[in-house]
């Protein structure tokens, strides 16, 4: 099948649909459920006007709703989890049910009251079987009520922050970049039901605005069959929605930061029992947007904005839609080093999605799920205006990348059985135009001296003539000659590509959840047939999960396995999958086309969930992940210019934990941690230039970091007075090979050796000046851990960043003037980086660049919520 329709075509269509269907039910998120259900007296008679709060006390989500004239009630847009439902009214005791919501099918429940005694005030109090779920995967729930809190300061990745900071085994990167479970980026989206598998950092696209989210379930443990292309990490998102609201709600905050950060953030929501409709728009502009590659910001400056829209109609008592748009855009400076003085390189973002979705309901078991959607993310990477300007590298890139499709299941819920089978057809249309030319004859120099230094002569293009150019010259051992016709400091040009093609995307899946007594079994099985320009392949990829409940001491054990299908990723593919083994440095030579094929991997996971009390959770999981044709980016220098390679096979296992609690009288707290061993085996396929081998046999990629922790914890009096919270974060430190010994610290400009904090006993480089020879063993650098003179090992003893503690503090109130909740000021103060800790994520990483973690920020804010 080819797909042939326009994407601004489809576009218009699904607009046009989403007036046609806008008619007057209860819509929801089809990745959330419902729970509806009859409140009656003793009799069984009917009681109207009862109060209804069903809240999960883990995550803190909670909603609220009377019963109407015919004592029902209903609560929508649920995200998948336990709840605990009370209901209270007057001259009745209070009651309390548990429902589990696991399905887009509603979840009907029945509550009969009885008479209250003497005593009418009474608190039904929620129990550990409440914060305990009998699933087979690890996951982590986060409610906006967390979202709100967490420091996520850095300028369009709050998003990306709030994964770092609330999922275990998930290893924080420059830029928004995230590494789960020791991948570099294998992680998938699914909001409000659309299948989002493209990068979502702001280097490359746009996020959801935070504010725009109601709920995330984080997966890291076996996915199930649903879940395709990208499963190390799973972002199961709820969106936040006006229906149901009994009066307008909205909010706006300024903020003012560090780096003369200034940002704005509006919501408003509206709506009743028919429709609803919700709206976030965020914008904010700072020095520092981007992660740089010194610790003080230079060249640095960004903006973002964007709108996020989310309407909601019912279209009858079975028939439910809504329709989220997002419109995003980002430009920022490409920060500059020392090295680079006069670069002027710059990028511009521009994200657009329409996602609408249907709902049928059959019958009270069964359900019709539909989602189309289109999403298209342009990307302008713009040179210095002098090309030698740029260092070591001009460059240019125009690309669009435009994914749009169709995904519906059918979802059955009937005694033991939770049933769903459903499919995707995709389509990625990538239009990519890049220009690129060596501006540094120091980069790839033909001759070197006596001593092994690089030499310019920018007249000499053959080795062959070296000795001839001067005393002790000789030719370059590392000399790569496909560089050479790209070299404009020896008579070269720009290397030109353009091109445009099309990936194409098929699925189907089964999953079933059966429960029998205190046993849940998840089968599944999941076929992917992809279709890209240069490759075609098919995954079949059967999933089993398992987990038991062990009522007596509060503890569900689980155990899973997953085939997947690791599909590469779209961006720059075009280009990546001309190139072959080591990038362009054989692109003119005898490799030639080389297409990257998706990878095929097979995960085992084993784990527990503990409930301490009815107070504390405590999760842990063990997973092991064995791939082939394993993905990686190339990074182009310090650039957020990137290119999908593959590496023949990967062995990843590792370790998360968490431990969460409850909302104790105002105070909550959670840790997380995490441990990977991330083993990569050369050679390589695609990418451009790389400054470490692309053969090795066997070494640890810069995903893996042996622990890394984060502890939040928090106190708020009542429900909307003041609040403090306290972040920590410790990393180990990711594996840094550009950096094995002392001759790679001698080798690097006295800016780089002043970034590492390269010392030799008492003498430290500094910008200005740098260190040119050391003799001894008393030489190091304060932010590289390097191993011993003779321990180096590529798998075993790597070099790797310095370990880092950073702490965040906040504080702030709810409402300032204690003046009710109809309308509230607010107001809070946040530091991040309290120590100033002068540390780096990652040094002339191949995969990464170089990039500082943020100075000691300060942020403070006052919004006014309505």
């Amino acid at each position: 099948m080819r797909f042939r329709i326009q994407s601004s075509i489809l576009a218009t269509a699904l607009f046009i649909l989403s007036i046609f269907l806008a008619q007057p039910v209860q819509a929801q998120s089809v990745a959330s459920g419902t729970v509806e259900g009859t409140v009656a007296d003793p009799t069984g008679a009917v009681v109207s006007g009862a109060k209804v709060e069903i809240r999960n006390p883990l995550t803190g989500y909670q909603q609220a709703t009377t019963t109407d004239t015919s004592g029902v009630f209903r609560f929508s847009n649920l995200p998948f989890n336990n709840y605990h439902i009370e209901i209270t009214e007057q001259g009745f005791a209070a009651t309390g049910q548990d429902v589990n919501v696991r399905s887009t099918v509603p979840a009907s429940v029945k509550v009969t009251l009885t008479v209250a005694g003497v005593t009418e005030s009474v608190t039904v109090e929620a129990t550990g079987a409440d914060i305990l779920e009998n699933v087979p995967y690890a996951h982590s729930d986060v409610d906006v009520s967390t979202l709100d809190k967490l420091p996520t300061l850095s300028p369009a990745s709050g998003l990306s922050d709030a994964i770092i900071l609330s999922s275990p085994g998930v290893v924080a990167d420059s830029n928004g970049f995230f590494h789960p479970l020791g991948d570099h980026a294998q992680t998938s989206f699914a909001i409000d039901g659309q299948p989002i598998s493209d990068q979502q950092s702001k280097a490359f696209s746009t996020q959801i605005p935070v504010n725009a989210i109601q709920s995330m379930e984080l997966i890291t443990g076996t996915p199930t069959a649903e879940y395709g292309d990208k499963t190390s990490l799973v972002v199961n998102a709820t969106t936040r929605s006006g229906l149901g609201l009994a009066k307008p709600t909205g909010s706006f905050q300024t903020e003012y930061s560090s780096f003369g950060t200034i940002s704005e953030a509006v919501n408003f929501g509206a709506g009743g029992q028919k429709a609803g409709y919700f709206l976030a728009a965020n914008g904010v502009r700072s020095g520092r947007f981007l992660d740089t590659p010194e610790f003080r910001p230079i060249h640095a400056i960004g903006n973002s904005g964007d709108i996020f829209n989310r309407f909601d109609f019912n279209l009858g008592p079975k028939d439910s839609f809504h329709t989220n748009f997002l419109l995003a855009r980002n430009w920022f400076q490409v920060p500059n080093t020392l090295d680079q003085p006069n670069q002027d390189q710059r990028q511009k973002v521009v994200t657009f999605n329409l996602a609408p979705g249907y709902q049928h309901t059959f019958s009270t078991s069964a359900l019709l799920t539909l989602n189309p959607f289109v999403r298209q993310d342009r990307v302008h990477f713009y040179p210095s205006a002098d090309p030698f300007d740029d260092s070591p590298a001009t460059l240019a890139q125009s690309r669009r990348l435009t994914n749009w499709g169709l995904r519906g299941d059918v979802s059955y819920v009937k005694s033991q059985h939770n049933l769903k089978i459903g499919g995707q057809v995709m389509q990625t249309r990538l239009t990519e135009a890049f220009g690129l030319g060596i501006t540094d004859p120091l980069l790839n120099p033909v001759c070197v001296n006596a001593a092994g230094e690089g030499q310019e002569l920018p007249t000499v293009t053959n080795p062959a003539n070296c000795a001839r150019s001067g005393a002790g010259f000789r030719a370059n051992p590392g000399f790569l000659p496909g560089l050479l016709p790209l070299d404009l400091t020896r008579g070269g040009s720009l290397f030109q590509f353009a091109a445009n093609g099309n990936v194409n995307e098929y699925a189907a899946y089964i999953q079933d959840s059966v429960t029998v007594g205190k046993l849940t079994l998840s089968p599944g099985l999941r076929v992917d047939h992809y279709v890209s320009p240069s490759a075609t392949d098919t995954g079949v990829q059967p999933r089993v999960g398992i987990s038991y409940l062990i009522s007596a001491t509060g503890t569900v054990l689980r155990a899973g396995y997953a085939r997947t299908f690791e599909t590469p990723y779209n961006e720059n593919l075009l280009l990546s999958s001309t190139t072959g083994v080591g990038g362009l440095t054989d692109v003119f030579g005898a490799q030639g086309q080389a297409p990257l094929h998706p990878g095929r991997r097979n995960q085992y996971n084993v784990g527990l969930q503990q409930a301490l009390g009815r107070y504390i959770q405590v999760d842990g999981d063990y997973f092991w992940k064995f791939t082939t044709n394993a993905y990686d980016f190339d990074v182009l220098f310090n650039t957020p210019v990137q290119f999908p390679i593959s590496w023949r096979k990967s062995k990843i296992d590792g370790v998360s934990f968490r431990v969460s609690t409850t909302n104790i009288k105002g105070f909550q707290w959670y840790t997380t941690m995490g441990h990977n061993r991330s083993r990569f085996f050369g050679p390589e396929v695609g990418g451009l230039l790389f400054n470490s081998p692309v053969d090795a046999p066997v070494f640890r990629i810069d995903h893996d970091q042996a622990f890394q922790q984060t502890s939040n914890i928090r106190y708020q009096w009542k429900k909307d007075g003041p609040w403090a919270g306290f972040t920590w974060r410790y990393d180990s430190g990711l594996v840094a090979g550009a950096v094995a010994g002392l001759d790679d610290l001698l080798a690097l400009t006295a800016a780089q050796q002043a970034a590492v904090g390269f010392f030799c006993g008492s003498t430290v480089a500094t910008p200005d000046s740098p260190i040119t020879a050391c003799g001894g063993s008393n030489f190091g650098a304060t932010r590289l851990k390097i191993p011993a003179p003779g321990t180096a090992d590529d798998d075993h003893n790597p070099p790797r960043i310095a370990p880092r503690h950073l702490f965040d503090i906040g504080a702030g109130t709810d409402n300032l003037l204690r003046s009710g909740d109809s309308r509230r000021v607010t107001l809070r103060f946040t530091v991040s980086n309290v120590g100033n800790k002068i540390a780096l994520y990652n040094f002339l990483s191949t995969f990464s660049g170089t990039h500082f973690v943020a100075p000691r920020t300060y942020q403070g804010s006052i919004g006014f919520v309505f």
